[in-house]
């Protein structure tokens, strides 16, 4: 028989016949597309050998794939607070109110009140990120890599900037430090080893590039180094630049506003104490520790903020209404020493007796065969390393693929290790609890 349609056998529908056969609730333009791309399927792999009925499942699968929203929300049980491939920090209470008010209506977002001109849109939170950090000024962005790229581009066109080989960070979807510092347009002066870079190395590299540049010193946010390594203070760094006329930019990336060994987590330089060691620009994003949305903060002297400013690519890296709202909420928690309302810092500040409880809540709507045992939670993220919280966690015994897989149909992110599907409860908040347990009592075990 043969798998050409354009010979004899089978022949299959066309687009339009198998596009009407389809349900017609579903708009037509999503059918055609289901149909179109079934139909695509088959000339692909040769497969014309189905019967009408077995097109038209296919494509009606299709459809009705195509038919709901791609994005829709997760619960987050994998143990991971900041996960990635859940859109990072989620956003307090307050800043999600503030995002469907801004959504739902027009917003003053840069017209001033007083005089009804054109006004500033950073307005709205540089004077909250001023009494948090200490900065001088402050503009905001839609990422911290935006934040890298425009302030290196600003500040230091076509001039050297120079980074230790043990700080060439890859961040997320392959994107890396040398690439970023390229893109801006700047000169890549590499200093240092792997695993040690001395003060002697900037110097010699400064010496070598003549005309003054920018020092940057990146955040090594997603490894750790042990063992025979170095690397100068920021305080060296930052007289070696004071003294020689270049601009020192600590790319910071957490964005940290508290202390984190308050939640026995390794400490973090905050933003304040960044800027307190002297350092002309601290760099960080929003969607990390500092628990809001995406955004790229660029912190420090009023002059180089600036220049920032006015560079053509702070127009095409600006924040959007919606973050600049969430942004600013969530800014305002930490101003009125709010911080628990932040579910990143809930999440992290969780006892164990309270996550004992929701194990044991979700053992019994479970049912079946479970172990309750202690873990570790993990910040995520590109922050904190290898560093992890104690927690308590729940393994559902059984065939752990199609328990996962069953968990992730219903919206549910858990984790396989060792053959037992586990789900650690910390990023769970109370309004979910109750899903995850209509959840796990629905499943197959």
């Amino acid at each position: 028989m043969s798998s050409d349609p354009t010979q004899s056998g089978p022949r299959p529908p066309s687009v339009d016949a198998l596009a009407r056969s389809l349900d017609s609730e579903i708009p037509e333009r999503i059918r055609l597309r289901a149909a179109r791309q079934t139909l695509a399927d088959g000339r692909a792999t040769g497969d014309w050998a189905k019967s009408g009925d077995e097109w038209v499942e296919l494509a009606s699968s299709r459809a009705r794939h195509l038919a709901k929203p791609r994005l829709s929300p997760v619960i987050n049980g994998t143990g991971i607070i900041l996960h990635t491939g859940l859109g990072r920090a989620r956003l307090a209470d307050a800043a999600v109110d503030a995002v469907r008010a801004m959504a739902g209506s027009h917003a003053d977002v840069e017209v001033d009140r007083d005089t009804g001109q054109r006004g500033d849109r950073q307005l709205v939170v540089r004077w909250l990120l001023q009494e948090l950090t200490g900065a001088a000024s402050s503009l905001v962005v839609n990422n911290c890599a935006a934040a890298t790229m425009l302030s290196l581009a600003a500040l230091a066109p076509g001039r050297p900037v120079i980074l230790s080989r043990g700080e060439m960070v890859e961040i997320g979807g392959a994107f890396r430090m040398p690439e970023i510092v390229s893109g801006s347009g700047c000169q890549l002066v590499e200093v240092g080893c792997t695993n040690k870079t001395h003060l002697r190395d900037y110097e010699e590299a400064m010496d070598v590039a003549g005309e003054p540049g920018v020092i940057l010193r990146c955040h090594q946010s997603n490894f750790v180094q042990e063992g025979f390594v170095s690397r100068p203070s920021t305080t060296e760094l930052v007289s070696l630049a004071q003294k020689s006329g270049w601009v020192f930019v600590d790319d910071l990336g957490s964005g940290c506003l508290v202390d984190t060994t308050r939640y026995g987590l390794p400490k973090e330089r905050t933003l304040r104490e960044a800027l307190a060691e002297g350092a002309d620009l601290v760099l960080a994003s929003g969607d990390k520790l500092l628990g809001g949305p995406q955004s790229g903060l660029i912190l420090g002297r009023e002059d180089l903020v600036s220049k920032c400013a006015k560079h053509p690519l702070a127009r095409a890296t600006r924040i959007d209404k919606l973050d600049l709202a969430a942004l600013e909420a969530t800014l305002r928690l930490y101003l009125e020493a709010k911080e628990a309302e932040i579910p990143t810092w809930w999440a992290c500040g969780r006892s164990l007796g309270e996550l004992i409880d929701a194990c044991e809540q979700l053992a019994r709507a479970w049912g079946g065969e479970s172990r309750i045992e202690p873990g570790h939670s993990e910040l995520g993220g590109g922050s904190l390393p290898t560093a992890g919280i104690p927690t308590m966690r729940i393994g559902l015994i059984g065939k752990a693929t199609a328990i996962y897989e069953q968990l992730w149909d219903a919206g549910l992110l858990s984790r396989i290790e060792s053959g037992t599907v586990w789900i650690d409860p910390r990023a769970i908040s109370d309004d979910e609890m109750p899903r995850v347990q209509a959840i796990l009592g629905s499943i197959q075990p």
